[in-house]
């Protein structure tokens, strides 16, 4: 039975307020985080695959994929304002389904943020790489991908991913608060290029272009609707700041919900704009299809402005990420299932510092040295599986503490919480069956870990 023994929740309360973080966060920084986890790839990259498959009809796509996160998050919600302790689903798992499937989900978690923040690093590599180019600037071949990343071509390391990795690394070591100001102002700026991408292009909309919206019927729009899903990734990484947050019970539920709010709005402004002025089909080849599409409007100067954007919106994503997967070692480490030093925080800074560092040059390795399209494989599934485990957490919260205090209360519950699984589930099964074999055997590696060395470390008795 230690396999499903549970934490106190009191005592988790009680230790994270000895725990030594420094309490520097509001609901705008919250709100600033999630929206700089989130928009980035998806919008700048994923808005032409999706406008392909769906046709106009991809704002009814984002529209589905972020009912289908809002229910996800409407949970997170309420875990994160109820139990405000870093780790995100880590620790809300351990307080509800026991210490074995907060181990699976945690080992999940270090994966799915740590090839994330190395898949970005790749991809903001390839836009830095396109905007040198354009001053007439370019690097040595052989540093600037992934051995067999380009056919035909004898590259050995990209260098400008991994140096960002170690750039967002530092930053993300010397504190908390300062690493939100740097994001928040990029944020700010990635936020002005989207809006002014809309503000620009809606005079270059030609309503013939959305005929027909639907060309590949409902099967095309809940197609790109499981892709658009990953786009809006992230806003699970603003629970993880929990116990760095000034007033957790009221900021946590709005950092989340409103991270995710606003980049739905965006997202769908955007679908429209761009649909509207180049024919979905044409989209086919373009791995920039929104600074494309302001091409084909002639308003090149904005194009120039959404490549800046894109650039600034990857930093963003890989330093949110990072340090979301930071404070799931962290809490991992305080409960005994990792080594101690992962937990010890920085006199001076505030951070768990070595940790940061660790996590850091190993993944930034992997982004140097492993091709984007293997590690964008490896991503999804941890995520849906994340999502899943926190609608059912809530289910079992409910039941086992319905006395507890909770800020904020998910609706509707059990149907929302069932839909948010059923959801989830339904974009997994569709992935394709590499990711699935991968999956396992990162989990199977987990079990071996967990069996091995932290059951037995487990502070837990």
């Amino acid at each position: 039975m230690s396999l499903f023994r549970k934490k106190n929740i009191e005592h988790m309360l009680a230790g994270a307020q000895s725990a030594g973080l420094k309490k520097a966060l509001g609901a705008l920084d919250l709100t600033f985080l999630g929206v700089g986890a989130i928009i980035g790839t998806g919008i700048f990259v994923l808005t032409g695959t999706g406008a392909v498959q769906a046709g106009p009809a991809l704002m009814i796509s984002f529209l589905a994929a972020a009912v289908a996160c809002g229910f996800a998050a409407l949970a997170y919600a309420e875990f994160a304002s109820t139990i405000p302790v870093a780790g995100s689903i880590y620790t809300y798992s351990y307080a509800t389904l026991g210490e074995l499937a907060a181990w699976v989900i945690g080992w999940d978690l270090m994966l799915e943020y740590g090839l994330a923040t190395s898949a970005v690093s790749v991809g903001w590599s390839g836009y830095l790489q396109s905007l040198l180019a354009g001053f007439g600037i370019s690097l040595p071949v052989a540093l600037t991908a992934a051995p067999g990343a380009v056919p035909g071509v004898a590259t050995l390391f990209n260098l400008p991913a991994f140096l960002v990795m170690m750039a967002i690394t530092t930053l993300l070591s010397i504190g908390v608060r300062e690493s939100t100001r740097i994001n928040n102002v990029m944020v700010a700026i990635k936020v002005t290029v989207v809006l002014l991408v809309i503000a620009v292009g809606v005079f270059h909309v030609t309503p013939a272009n959305w005929h027909p919206f639907m060309p590949n019927g409902w099967n095309g729009v809940f197609g790109a609707a499981a892709v658009m899903f990953f786009a809006f990734i992230g806003f699970d990484s603003v629970s993880s700041a929990a116990e760095e947050v000034r007033d957790p019970k009221r900021d946590l539920p709005i950092g989340i919900i409103a991270s995710l709010g606003v980049c739905a709005v965006l997202y769908v402004a955007v679908a429209a704009v761009v649909t509207g002025i180049v024919p979905s089909a044409q989209f086919a080849s373009i791995s920039h299809p929104v600074s494309y599409a302001l091409q084909v409007a002639g308003e090149k100067w904005v194009a120039g402005f959404i490549d800046l954007g894109a650039v600034l919106g990857m930093l963003t994503v890989i330093l949110v990420m990072g340090y979301g997967q930071t404070r799931v070692i962290f809490a991992m480490s305080r409960d005994g299932l990792l080594p101690a030093a992962l937990s010890k925080v920085h006199p001076r800074f505030a951070t768990p510092f070595l940790t940061t560092w660790i996590v850091g040059i190993f993944f930034g390795l992997i982004g140097a040295l492993v091709p984007l399209n293997v590690l964008a494989e490896l991503i999804n599934i941890g995520t849906l599986a994340a999502f899943s485990m926190v609608s059912v957490a809530v289910l079992v919260l409910r039941r086992t503490h319905p006395a507890l205090p909770r800020a904020f209360r998910c609706p509707g519950v059990p149907v929302v919480p069932v839909l948010a699984v059923a959801s989830c589930l339904f974009l997994m099964i569709n992935l394709q069956a590499v990711t699935w074999v991968a999956f396992v055997v990162w989990l199977g590696l987990g079990l071996v870990v967990y069996f091995g060395y932290s059951r037995k470390r487990s502070k837990l008795t």
